[in-house]
Formats: structure tokens, sequence, C-alpha cells
């Protein structure tokens, strides 16, 4: 009787065994596997370039936001170690007086003690606790010559003034200790955050980092090409004007007005600006090459909020210290009719500015590593340009 079993193939079991060939190969899959299984923790835990270059860039701008906090309590700290200095000053003037009418009494007390009359002293004035004492002061009081109580009254007033500024010197010094304490703290910000940014960057390979300087060339790229683009529109923008203005000027002469000036509807170019932004950019121009370093106002180095208040003050303007006091330092203008000399500011919280030079381009000083540059406006992207202010 045939059986209905089926015949297995030659060599595909050996008591339960696969054969050699299919268990190498199984055995290949799992280690692959279990190879996968190991590698892929490693490759997620890596961040990507592009993450660590936004990272990198958000601790720059986070570092720019903490040195602008640095700048103001810097500020802050030297006006009022000013004040300081100016009460202790004051105190130890109204001191010295205090010890000289307190000098003058004591030599009228020794004039009367050598005479055998009552010293003065202006103690006895207030315990008058029975009528002879009232008396007796009475009598005093008479004996006392209009000096004497010019003395006594200097002298009490003084006492108050002293008292006074003592306590307004104690409170100074107090708040000059939190502001010591507020610039400290904005110090150890911005070198952790610096620290952390230079930690990133040293973990990159030659290859990574190469590939890095590649993203930055094209971002530069785009940023030239947006700068030219604005450029242009600028340029036909001012050609509408001149070429409204000139039909203006013609419609006026051909009606015969006998006016002795020109009725044009746009306003002449404010010369007195321009002169200012001209010796502002020149000042900035000559800053070119020098390093960016936080906190930093010149003569040697910047940072961006320094550079722009030095080229302004070489101009004639005094700016505030830091970006978010300099946004409100003018008259906010649209980016499209921008002037030379204008400040451009950048990002949301108004971290960042540079002084614009024409053809959307500017002058700034960037961030740490760096030098004072010209740069396209849109250096870190369209989106990051907050506003446009011009300051005189």
């Amino acid at each position: 009787m045939a059986s209905h079993r089926k015949s297995r193939p030659t060599g595909t079991r050996m008591a339960g065994i696969r054969t050699p060939a299919l268990a190498t190969a199984a055995l290949t899959s799992v280690a692959l596997l279990s190879q996968s299984a190991t590698a892929a923790p490693a490759a997620d835990d890596k961040p990507s370039l592009e993450d660590v270059e936004k990272k990198v860039d958000d601790l720059y701008r986070q570092a720019e936001s903490a040195t602008d906090k640095y700048n103001a309590a810097k500020e802050k700290t030297a006006k009022q170690r000013k004040r300081v200095d100016t009460l202790l000053d004051d105190v130890a003037q109204r001191t010295q007086k205090l010890n000289e009418a307190r000098e003058e009494l004591g030599s009228f007390a020794s004039a009367q003690y050598r005479t055998g009359a009552a010293a003065p002293d202006t103690a006895t004035f207030l315990l008058a606790d029975t009528p002879q004492d009232y008396f007796d002061q009475t009598q005093l009081m008479d004996r006392m010559t209009g000096r004497q109580k010019v003395a006594v009254d200097d002298y009490v007033t003084q006492q108050s003034e002293t008292m006074k500024k003592r306590q307004e010197a104690t409170e100074s010094l107090e708040t000059l200790t939190d502001s010591q304490d507020g610039l400290k703290t904005a110090k150890a910000t911005v070198q952790r955050k610096l620290a952390e940014a230079r930690e990133l960057m040293s973990k990159l390979t030659a290859e990574e980092k190469a590939r890095l300087a590649a993203i930055e060339k094209e971002k530069r790229a785009e940023a030239a090409r947006k700068a030219d683009e604005l450029a242009r529109q600028q340029a036909a923008r001012q050609q509408a004007q001149e070429e409204a203005s000139r039909q203006q000027d013609g419609g006026t002469a051909s009606s015969g007005s006998t006016g002795s000036g020109s009725t044009s509807s746009t306003p002449p170019a404010d010369s007195s600006y321009a002169t200012k932004a001209d010796k502002a950019l020149a000042f900035a121009r000559a800053q070119i090459g020098k390093p960016y370093v936080w906190g930093a106002v010149g003569p040697g180095s910047y940072d961006c909020s320094g550079l722009t208040q030095a080229a302004w003050k070489a101009a004639g303007v005094t700016l505030p210290r830091t970006t978010y006091d300099q946004v409100n330092a003018g008259t906010t203008v649209p980016l499209s009719q921008a002037q030379p000399g204008d400040l451009v500011f950048f990002y949301d919280d108004v971290t960042h500015v540079g002084i614009y030079i024409g053809n959307g381009m500017m002058i700034h000083a960037p961030k740490p590593g760096t030098y004072v540059r010209e740069e396209s406006i849109y250096y870190d992207g369209e989106s990051a340009i907050h506003s446009v202010v011009r300051p005189a």
C-alpha cells in the first residue's frame, strides 16, 4: 500500500537541526539584527548637523540677550556707584560742618563757663518740668546772644541733614550691592551660553564643519541676493519720487506761478541727518576688522550695540547702551525707506543691531569669534529683521 505522505527533501533536517548553509544564514541575520538594535540608539543620540547649527545659533542669541542684560546692569551699577560716591562726599562735607558747628557751641560754653554763666546746652530747653525750670530757661535764652542762637540753630540743622544724607547713602549702598549681584549673574549667564556653544562646535568632525561652512556660504549667497533685490526696489522708488518731483515742478512752472518756492509734495532731503549719518558711517567703517567682544564699547573691540552707540556718538548723537533701549531712541521707518545711518534691529526680543549703509547692507559686530564687518541685513533671513529706526 503506497504511503500518502510526501517525501521530505534530502538534507532538510537531521535530527531536528537545520543544514549548515541555512543555519549560517540564520545566525548571520540574527547577528545583523542584534547589531542594528544596538547601533540604532547611538545614531539617534547624535543630533543632526542642522540641529547643532540651530542650537549654536540659539545659544549665541541667548548670549546676546544676556549681554544686553549685562550692559544694562553695568550701566545701572556705574550710575549707582556715582550716586553713592556723591552722597558719601556730601556726608563727609556735612559732617565737617557739623563738627565746626559743635566746636563753635563748645567755644561759647567755654566762654560762659569762664565768666560764670550757664553753658548754652540746648538739651536744657527741653527739660522744663516746673515753673522754675521754665523761668531758668527764659533767663538763659535772654543771656544768649544772637550769634549763639544762630550757632545752635545751625548745629541742629546740620545734624538733621547729616543724618538724612547718611541714611540715603546707606540705602544707595544696598542698591549698589543688588546691582553688582545682577551684573555678576548676567556675566555668568553670558559665559555659560558661550561655553555651551563652543562645546557643541568642538564635537563636530572636520567633515561636519566643512558641511556647516557650506551651509553658511549658501545662506550668505541668499542674503546677498535679497540685499540686491532691496537695493533695486529702493533705487526704483527713489527714481519714481524724483520723476514725480520733476513733473510737479514742471506743472507749476507752466501754470505761470509767481511763487518764490516749489509746490512739490515731496519733502526735501534732510541734509542735517545725512551729514550726521556720514560721520557715523565713517566711524563704523574704521572699526571693520576689530573683534566682537561681549560688553565692549571700543576702541579695540565692540559688541553690536556698543558699535552703534560709538558710531553715532562720533556724529554727536547720544544713544542708550542696550539694543532694547536703542530701538526706542528714534523714529521707526519702513525697511523700504531705510537710509544710510539708520539702525536695523533683529529678532523678536530685539537682541541685535547693525548700522545700515545702503543697498541692503549694514556694518555690525555679529557674534563672539567674529569681527566687525559689512554684511547683508538678511544675513539670518528676512524674518529675523525686527525694525528700522532713524536715530536723529
